[in-house]
């Protein structure tokens, strides 16, 4: 069985291992004050071009989604997101749990959210009687694997300080989005426009972490207290900074963001030409075909995928993902068995 379940079914990039076991008997300072967290914020910074950023790593997605958004709100605050908004989906109700509505905006065909969905909420949302709308909450790519455009992300930057809204952005799979043809945003773009965004790393060569950057200064002060509170300041946080500086180093992030979105090319382009159609356009690492239940049937007996949803009572979505470490001869072994059927 080989599987196109997940982009974090394997470890971690060779180098990243290499990078812990070296510095494995080192002694450090804990919860992410050591000289390998601090190069690795540094080396991020660089990256970006952008110095007044405050940098913190945590172990997975999640845990950053629910520990920054229920920093950054009052109690009687809420956030907006897409109806498959992953705070809304795929999170089990964490933020709700740290006392923060979700308010979903729209059902949207792409994934995305537009300033008119804003604007709506805002509309509907008007006294001391309901939540207070404070947050947006996106991600890039999308749930289902599409992405913003520099002018779509600015346009939602721009309604959020009009209305004085943080705009904070998902990055568990930043690195595909990046790397995704047709994409012209930089990750330089990311500071300006974004109150706040996490680099996913658990998805992109890491064995866990995700490095979360507080732009808006008003978000920074004592934002460890809150790390702390949520049960997520890692006490050997020098694990994550070892990692995040392996992958900034140099390019090795994009290198490997690039390669998954390579797989799911290939992959996209054999399903396509043995003539299946597709939920979505996508470009990135997560691609959503269409198949006869017949044909899922026996896809299943050789190969591991996500169930995404019935199109109809003869025919199902499924979410193929492609990594950092996808197999290429797996892909063609796919490609070809699809052939045969």
């Amino acid at each position: 069985m080989y599987s196109f379940k997940n982009d974090y079914s394997e470890g971690a990039h060779k180098r990243i291992l290499d990078a812990m076991i070296k510095s494995n008997m080192e002694q450090t300072d804990g919860y992410g004050t050591d000289d390998y967290c601090l190069k690795a914020a540094e080396y991020i910074k660089n990256k970006m071009d952008y110095e007044d950023a405050d940098i913190h790593f945590l172990v997975g997605g999640t845990q950053t989604n629910l520990t920054a958004i229920s920093s950054f709100l009052k109690p009687y605050e809420a956030a907006i997101a897409v109806s498959t908004g992953h705070i809304n989906t795929h999170e089990t109700g964490a933020i709700e749990a740290t006392g923060h509505k979700v308010i979903s905006a729209a059902d949207t065909y792409d994934g995305k959210l537009q300033a008119c969905h804003i604007e709506k909420v805002l509309a509907e949302h008007t006294d001391e009687h309901m939540v207070k709308p404070k947050l947006v909450y996106i991600s890039n790519p999308t749930e289902i694997g599409t992405i913003y455009s520099k002018s779509e992300l600015k346009s939602l930057s721009d309604c959020c300080r009009k209305h004085n809204l943080f705009l904070y952005l998902d990055g568990a799979r930043l690195a595909s989005a990046l790397c995704a043809d047709g994409n012209d945003i930089a990750l330089s773009d990311y500071p300006r426009l974004c109150d706040a965004f996490y680099i996913g790393g658990t998805k992109c060569g890491a064995l866990m972490g995700e490095a979360l950057v507080i732009c808006n200064n008003s978000l920074k002060e004592d934002f460890r207290y809150n790390i702390k509170n949520k049960g997520a300041l890692f006490a050997k946080g020098r694990l994550l900074g070892i990692q995040f500086l392996e992958l900034f180093k140099d390019n090795l992030y994009f290198e490997l963001g690039d390669y998954s979105n390579k797989m799911a090319k290939k992959l996209k382009d054999g399903i396509t030409k043995a003539g299946y159609k597709f939920m979505i356009d996508s470009d990135t690492n997560q691609i959503f075909p269409i198949f006869p239940n017949d044909i899922v049937k026996k896809i299943s007996n050789n190969y591991n995928y996500t169930l995404w949803k019935k199109e109809d009572e003869n025919n199902s979505v499924l979410r193929l993902v492609t990594s950092w470490a996808t197999d290429e001869t797996e892909v063609e072994n796919f490609i070809e068995f699809l052939n045969n059927l």
